[in-house]
């Protein structure tokens, strides 16, 4: 990204651009599994917590994992065999940052309709579906704590807080950029931007926020921030 932006004459092959459409629904689409499989694995942990470490075992860990990178490579196969297939003609520039498959359709020398719907059904599919098990998670989640004390409320919320926030700052830019038409917006290079860029670079810090270790050198360094700041040692 950082040669990118410093050389003035950005391009890239054919086969670079396929492999980078690839990429990114490979990897974004593996991240919208995960997220699910995060959301009952946060289920389980809240609503049945005796019976966490029988459910969760590592080897249904390692299927709900492998299931997870299977998803996700059917899904980008199937993004690519679609351009693939397409006949491209020229002027052969993408208006975006990376290779994307609405702004490549755009570049099709050929009606496009049919590949943009299969597309869009794909994605919104994904997205959609996903999204939907992870508020019927969070519901029962929901539903559950009011059974539990105040101190389990606490500990549940604090939980499942980091990866709501997670959700929210991927899905959101995902749900407005691939469960619509086959159709390109003026906004779609800054949300491409948060959903590839910033939401990644946030992921760490918000995960990091759960540590109870990072919590407590936190709390130190405020402290020895606001004593220094009243007697000035």
């Amino acid at each position: 990204m950082i040669v990118d932006l410093l050389v003035k004459k950005k391009t890239i092959s054919y086969v670079g651009c396929m492999l980078q459409l690839f990429g990114v629904h490979f990897f974004g689409c593996t991240e919208i599994f995960i997220l699910t499989v995060m959301a009952y694995d946060r289920y389980v942990a809240i609503c049945k917590p005796l019976h966490y470490m029988t459910i969760m075992d590592r080897e249904r860990c390692n299927k709900m994992l492998l299931g997870t990178w299977v998803g996700g490579f059917l899904h980008s196969i199937i993004q690519v065999a679609l351009m693939v297939q397409l006949p491209f003609c020229g002027p052969n520039e993408i208006d975006h940052y990376f290779c994307d498959v609405h702004p490549v359709l755009k570049l099709a020398c050929t009606d496009t309709y049919v590949v943009g719907v299969v597309v869009t059904a794909n994605s919104g599919t994904i997205a959609l579906g996903s999204f939907v098990i992870l508020l019927i998670s969070y519901i029962i989640i929901l539903v559950s704590l009011r059974k539990q004390s105040a101190e389990g409320r606490r500990k549940a919320l604090s939980t499942c807080g980091s990866h709501i926030a997670v959700v929210i700052i991927f899905f959101g830019p995902c749900t407005f950029m691939y469960m619509r038409p086959d159709t390109t917006f003026s906004e779609d290079k800054m949300v491409a931007v948060f959903y590839t860029i910033i939401t990644p670079m946030l992921n760490p810090l918000i995960y990091t926020l759960r540590n109870a270790e990072v919590k407590n050198a936190m709390r130190k360094l405020w402290a020895k921030k606001v004593t220094w700041e009243r007697t000035g040692k």
